[in-house]
């Protein structure tokens, strides 16, 4: 296993840590899925990516991961409240289908869409759906601590309580009063003490599609419920990572923390991780605020808001140019540059496949290159320092290319080296499909590729005959149509022009 210098940025101490992990040579990391009632947007595909890149370096320095992303099928109620419609058996009424068939439909389409952005799958994708039985012994354990209430066949989580016992808070910096003056009435309130409680089990009412029995009613789990117990079912307790979006803090992961803590008396997690939001004109992108660009419509080009349409490894490279806990504006603009800045470094990766070595080299430092990506990486997981570093070693690549450095078979190996094990395996850009997947994800371009490269074959071997007049004529023929010809000491180098 590689030496351990990686820091990450805790949400609860609100500082850097050392990472280290509760067991040694294994983490245990529990990241928040998605509530499955509609198709995936680029809020969805950072925190996968975030989080994947996370997974990636991690297995990369040695450590046996145990990674679980769950799957909200029931209890997340609209404007993530304790009273109003399920989303999805809303989506399900709206569309007169089973509950689970929107579920399975939308799933597939998320899987889909991660595949394309070759986000690595989980080691465990739980339902909340498939653990009822688990969630409800959870909450006995809740009231049999004294931390939770009946009240008319729904169960309550007493937060004055568990906050005089514990901190409720502590995870999002809230109040505890301020929480008890500004929260608003809702329809049901009368159910609870305080209006600061949460719901850990919900009576349903009878138009409810999904419900099950329990010993308080027939009803369905509260949102927050799920995370507590799948994750210490399949992680134990305490966990490593916890991980998610910037937006779930409060209420979500801070219910999450009171639960835990109520039922075993102690934190269960070490180390909370969130990335921030993605937003248009500085609003947060979601589905609840009806601004977000579906990732299909990226892929495709077909939402009135694009200028043209977008790779799937685009969309990677757009959101790993920023650090995780730092914001990701949209803009065209903003993706036509990641685009450009991708397909400078994939032409990078191309060139270097095919350098040549010298039998005199200059001073390589590949070394010292690795340890910067490397640092890069320890730093809280830092992707556009990292970025960065692989730029610098595109510059090289292309003085080597043009004859202004000297490199060894030992310095080209070396770079080969860095790219596949920073560019490939760890920020996960798929290299051969990146310049070659269309942006609607059909066919592979190398069949293209292959004839252009036929063409400038054809046009050396004129060069070599002195037949300059087919040579000139394929250069300026191609030139015409699009592309950049140069003629290197290797042969030659293509490129679409901008």
């Amino acid at each position: 296993m590689k030496a351990n210098n990686l820091t990450v940025y805790n949400s609860l101490s609100r500082c850097k840590e050392l990472f280290r992990p509760v067991h040694e040579g294994r983490v245990g990391m529990y990241v928040c899925g998605p509530t499955v009632y509609g198709d995936g947007h680029l809020g969805h595909a950072r925190p996968a990516i975030t989080f994947d890149v996370v997974f990636r370096y991690l297995t990369h320095l040695g450590y046996k991961v145990r990674y679980v992303r769950n799957i909200t099928d029931v209890g997340h109620l609209e404007h993530d409240a304790d009273e109003g419609e399920d989303k999805i058996a809303k989506k399900a009424r709206i569309e007169q289908l089973e509950p689970m068939e929107v579920v399975q439909y939308y799933l597939n389409r998320y899987h889909a869409a991660m595949e394309r952005l070759n986000v690595l799958p989980p080691s465990i994708e739980p339902h909340a759906s498939g653990h009822i039985i688990e969630q409800i012994e959870y909450i006995k354990s809740i009231i049999d601590a004294g931390y939770a209430y009946v009240s008319d066949g729904s169960v309550y989580f007493d937060v004055p309580k568990y906050n005089r016992d514990y901190h409720y808070g502590k995870l999002s910096g809230r109040n505890i009063d301020e929480l008890l003056s500004a929260t608003r009435s809702l329809d049901g309130q009368q159910e609870k003490h305080n209006p600061a409680d949460f719901a850990l089990w919900k009576k349903a009412s009878p138009e409810h599609i999904m419900r099950w029995p329990s010993p308080w009613s027939d009803g369905f789990p509260g949102w927050h419920l799920e995370c507590s117990t799948m994750g210490e079912k399949y992680l134990g307790t305490p966990f490593d990572i916890h991980g998610g979006g910037m937006d779930l803090k409060f209420p979500h992961h801070e219910c999450e923390i009171a639960q835990s803590v109520a039922h075993n008396g102690h934190d269960t997690v070490r180390y909370w991780m969130h990335n921030n939001m993605i937003t248009i004109n500085g609003q947060k992108m979601g589905k609840s605020l009806g601004n977000f660009i579906t990732l299909d419509e990226f892929f495709t080009g077909s939402h009135p808001l694009l200028s043209q349409a977008y790779s799937p490894m685009t969309i990677r490279f757009f959101i790993l140019q920023a650090h995780y806990r730092g914001t990701v504006d949209f803009s065209n603009e903003a993706l036509q540059g990641a685009e450009k800045a991708l397909q400078r470094m994939l032409e990078g990766f191309k060139r270097l496949q095919a350098l040549k070595p010298s039998s005199e080299a200059d001073n390589v430092d590949t070394a010292a290159l690795e340890t910067k990506c490397y640092e890069a990486l320890d730093d809280d997981f830092n992707t556009p320092v990292l970025l960065a570093h692989l730029f610098e070693a595109c510059s090289i690549v292309n003085r080597i290319n043009d004859g202004s450095l000297k490199a060894s078979q030992n310095d080209i190996d070396g770079l080969r080296q860095l790219f596949n094990t920073f560019l490939v395996d760890i920020l996960g850009i798929k290299v051969d499909s990146a310049a070659g997947e269309t942006a609607d994800g059909g066919a592979s371009m190398k069949p293209f590729e292959q004839a252009v490269d036929l063409l400038l074959e054809m046009r050396s071997e004129a060069k070599a005959r002195k037949d300059w007049t087919t040579s000139d004529l394929i250069r300026d023929r191609l030139a015409a149509i699009g592309f950049d010809v140069k003629d290197t000491k290797n042969g030659f180098e293509w490129s679409l022009k901008n």
